[in-house]
């Protein structure tokens, strides 16, 4: 039976998306729950398939399909021959029939297109909408235009930069009965500024909703608390534009006379609506927002008689979601039963009906993280902070790698004397949301040495986050609840003396040499010692992954840490020294060329291997003229030039476990994947100037170190001095070793990976999984109920790679999510966004992170996979790991939008003496590509340069 050509609102359902479209699917969800939509009607995208079937799109789709989403006037100028030949296509006397006889009255006539209004793309505006339309061939006309406006430029530009197949959308058309409205508006369910739920947000103008929709009018402006009724803010806007039905049909834009500006500070009298219809229309968005389970972006009206209508309603798409917390333990049918979704795994509470999810943690401080029978969730507001950021980590983290945290975090816990129940869903600080890996700090934030101590530690770290939970130290909501100073230092005492770490640093003190071959016997230990025994089961490789790392690697972390901290601790004592002696930035300089940091050793190992093929013209011509893909291939099939191939092979040898985000263990190693180091090695051999050569920028570093230290003791003098040369010394000595616990960690997280890709690999023989790395979008425990069904025998798709398509096809969106916030509440406001200053003269600031001044074009980089950096070219990025630095010996400067002044990138960054300036809000929105910025780190300021008129 063929599909319908009009269905009524009454008739439609939420399943029928891909027949009505999302605009009509929502309506039709909106009439059949009782809420009051206009009556109306969907013409089908079954009409818009035969009309636009003989209409010569196939040209276009394959020219589109083939065009950059960053080729804007290649776009434009498909999107305009697209609507040249809808508007061209003879309408079926069928449908023609039909949609004139969908005509009584005035209507509005709106698109509704198949990708449109969905969970994670709203696609708002990008289709047109006709108001009091009259007539029958009115209509037919207005509909025509609607199915052209699926290829406006704006509607092709937004499915092309957010990844939508051109040939999967189609356009349904709702023809709606007109409300004649008075005042009308829009109304957001949860704050799209702040992201705070159960906050209605309503602008509203009179006339037709057109001018507030389309922002031609500065409406009035209410925020309301849903569960009170409280207008908590009242904004009123000049209004000076009202559009208004005329009669034949069609409206007029009219001007109303200027408001009184005194009266814009909110008086209810000069509103154009009342506040008891401001109270019921959040109790009505209340109502769409219950009935949807999630926060909705809707439009009202009220009409002459004072009825109030609902004229649509849809996702809100950019809040963030609420982190979730996991569950003691998972069902067991979840995998088979493939009810998993995202990217969160199956033993996470599911987000509230209202949006505001089920996530809790601890109350107190650390010492107060223990049970919750039963994982009841503690009431009252908690504070999270993205620890994803915090590591330089901005994509989404896999569903493997984020149960290898839980994992981690069981081992942490029981550290500070803490037992987990449920090693496998860890800690119950460990959230996640978005992909991303956030710890609920509730409890340091209502602990009086938490509160102190944990801003702090991220200052160096994460200066930003640090910034925001200061701002939170006066809420009510996160006051002191253990103010006792003897439950954190009695912790913090028995920590220090079970892993012996006074005795650690003062040995690393007297003996900055053993403390680098305790080093390094740990680091040749993880390597030989960590693999499952040969011939293992699937089942024990399992079990072995889950040991070693709840068990096993965090307990070796405060082994190493304690040298570092030793020579963290020594520069400190230096500065405390010296006082005022020490201008800015001198001591930072300090660190320029610092020993023994393993991911600067790896970086110069890259460019010693540059340097050897560059000996070779056979072997440079093919970096530089090869893809990186091809290389791979040449390289894993043993072609490539002696040169070039064994010094991979030996570079990949000992660094071979990193990667970009290295710390998902879901993610390729470079041992796997080398694609990422070839990219960079190429780039490499485009350095031509021998002073900017890595070696020599850090050997110059070392030397303007040493020759510091020299003039600080001097100036200090006498007893004071040699303490200074003394301090300063082991800082130089000690403060590399700062990578080393982080390397240790990475070391044992590729051991691991390798296990569970033997997993996999067992998975996929027996066609549970479609392919081995599949194994990583699964849990730990999705992983063994996978391991007990039977083999799949490929009759039909399993349970499993349905579960795994979905979350790869989460993950895909999510790595196109732009903001991630730092510190989130678990009623989704975002303190960050909450009182932001307006820009200064259009300077960015942030946390000076290496001093000096550099002036150049700004390159951003979002993901460092295949990125390309001109030597001298100043890198903006959200963040960095280790897996970015290769980047930073050809960087001429660079801005973070994350980090602290002893964060990963800024500590490398003050080795290689570049200019740097981290914590930037907005750096990679605000700055563009080929921008001329010039980078001041000792002052935080990054400006653009003005070019001349």
């Amino acid at each position: 039976m063929p599909d319908p050509l009009i269905l009524t609102f009454d008739d439609i359902g939420a399943e029928m998306l891909p027949l009505v479209g999302g605009k009509a699917a929502n309506l039709g969800v909106l009439t059949t729950a009782g809420l009051p939509v206009p009556p109306g009607l969907c013409v089908t995208t079954e009409a818009y398939r035969r009309v636009t079937e003989r209409a010569g799109l196939e040209d276009v789709l394959a020219a589109l399909a083939t065009t950059s989403a960053g080729d804007v006037p290649a776009l434009n100028a498909l999107a305009a021959k697209a609507r040249e030949l809808v508007l061209a296509a003879p309408v079926p006397d069928d449908i023609a029939r039909a949609v004139r006889d969908s005509a009584a009255g005035p209507v509005a006539v709106r698109s509704s297109a198949t990708a449109e209004d969905l969970p994670d793309a709203s696609f708002a505006g990008q289709q047109d909408t006709y108001l009091n339309v009259i007539g029958a061939d009115a209509v037919l006309d207005a509909v025509r235009r609607c199915w052209a406006s699926l290829w406006t430029d704006r509607a092709v530009a937004y499915r092309a930069a957010n990844g939508i197949d051109h040939r999967a959308v189609r356009l349904a058309v709702v023809v709606q009965e007109m409300v004649q409205s008075e005042v009308a508006g829009v109304m957001f369910t949860a704050n799209p500024v702040t992201g705070r739920r159960r906050e209605a947000v309503i602008d509203a103008g009179p006339g037709l909703g057109e001018a507030v929709v389309s922002g031609a009018v500065n409406p009035d402006h209410f925020v309301v608390d849903t569960a009170t009724g409280e207008i908590t803010e009242r904004r009123l806007g000049d209004k000076r534009i009202a559009v208004r039905s005329l009669p034949g049909g069609g409206v007029e834009h009219v001007e109303a006379p200027p408001v009184n500006p005194a009266s814009r500070a909110g008086s209810a009298e000069d509103a154009c609506v009342t506040d008891a219809r401001v109270r019921a229309l959040a109790e009505l968005g209340d109502r769409v927002e219950r009935h949807y389970g999630a926060p909705q972006d809707t439009e009202w009206a009220i009409d002459a008689d004072g009825v109030l209508w609902l004229t649509q309603s849809r996702p809100i798409t950019t809040l963030y979601p609420i982190p979730r917390h996991a569950e003691p333990s998972a069902s067991p049918s979840s995998v088979a039963g493939s009810t998993g979704t995202g990217t969160s795994s199956t033993n996470t509470r599911e987000t509230g009906a209202d949006g505001t999810g089920a996530g809790g943690a601890h109350a107190g401080e650390t010492g107060a993280l223990n049970a919750r029978p039963g994982g009841v969730e503690p009431e009252g507001t908690r504070v999270y902070f993205c620890f994803s950021l915090a590591q330089g980590l901005y994509r989404p983290i896999t569903p493997m790698g984020m149960s290898a945290f839980r994992l981690l975090s069981s081992s942490a816990m029981e550290i500070v004397g803490i037992p987990v129940t449920d090693r496998v869903a860890g800690a119950l600080v460990v959230a996640e949301s978005g992909g991303r890996l956030f710890f609920d700090i509730t409890g340091f934030m209502r602990g009086r040495v938490g509160r102190v101590v944990f801003p702090r530690v991220l200052d160096v770290m994460e200066a930003r986050s640090a910034k925001v939970l200061r701002g939170l130290l006066d809420d009510p909501r996160f006051s002191v609840t253990q103010p006792s100073l003897r439950p954190p230092l009695r912790r913090a005492v028995r920590i220090a003396s079970r892993f012996r770490v006074p005795r650690r640093a003062v040995r690393a003190l007297l003996d900055p040499a053993a403390a680098h071959r305790d080093v390094e016997l740990l680091n040749a230990r993880l390597r030989g010692e960590l693999s499952a025994p040969e011939g293992s089961t699937p089942i024990q490789r399992l079990d072995h992954v889950e040991r070693v790392l709840s068990r096993e690697i965090f307990p070796l972390l405060p082994t190493i840490a304690p040298a570092a901290v030793a020579g963290f601790a020594m520069l400190g004592l230096a500065a405390k020294a010296l006082g005022e002696r020490a201008r800015p930035g001198e001591l930072q300089t300090v660190l320029r060329g610092l020993p023994h940091n393993v991911t600067t050793e790896m970086d110069l190992a890259l460019w010693r291997v540059a340097v050897r093929v560059r000996e070779d013209r056979e072997a440079t011509s093919l970096l530089l003229g090869t893809p990186a893909a091809e290389l791979t291939q040449r390289f894993r099939a043993g072609s490539l030039p002696g040169v070039v191939q064994k010094g991979l092979a030996d570079f990949l040898a000992v660094y071979g476990v990193r990667a970009v985000a290295e710390i998902d263990l879901g993610l390729p190693r470079w041992s796997e994947d080398p694609t990422h180091i070839i990219g960079v090695l190429a780039n490499y051999l485009r350095l031509e100037d021998p002073a900017l050569a890595p070696d020599a920028l850090f050997a110059t570093g070392a030397a303007e170190a040493t020759l510091m230290i020299k003039t600080l003791s001097g100036r200090a003098g006498g007893l004071r001095g040699r303490f200074v040369r003394f301090a300063l010394g082991r800082t130089r000595a000690l403060a590399g070793l700062r990578e080393m616990p982080k390397y240790a960690l990475i070391t044992a997280l590729a051991a691991m990976r390798a296990e569970l890709l033997a997993v996999g690999v067992e998975l996929a023989a027996r066609e549970l999984l479609a392919d081995a790395d599949d194994v990583f979008f699964l849990t730990f425990r999705e992983a063994r109920q996978t391991l007990d069904l039977p083999s799949s025998g490929g009759a039909t798709r399993p349970a499993p790679a349905e579960l795994v398509a979905r979350r790869r096809e989460e993950a895909t969106r999510e790595l196109r999510r732009r903001h991630v916030p730092r510190v989130l509440l678990s009623d989704g406001t975002e303190p960050e966004a909450v009182g932001v200053p307006a820009p200064v003269d259009g300077a960015l600031t942030g946390t000076p992170a290496s001093a000096g001044t550099v002036t150049g074009v700004a390159r951003v980089v979002l993901d460092p996979v295949g990125a390309y950096l001109e030597p001298g070219e100043i890198l903006v990025c959200p963040s960095t790991d280790p897996g970015w630095t290769p980047l930073f010996l050809t960087a001429g400067g660079l801005v973070m939008e994350m980090g602290g002044a002893n964060s990963h990138g800024a500590v490398v960054a003050r080795e290689y003496g570049i200019p740097a300036v981290v914590g930037v809000r907005g750096a990679t929105e605000r700055i563009v590509t080929g921008q001329e910025i010039t980078v001041d780190g000792a002052s935080g300021a990054v400006l653009a340069v003005a070019t001349a008129t």
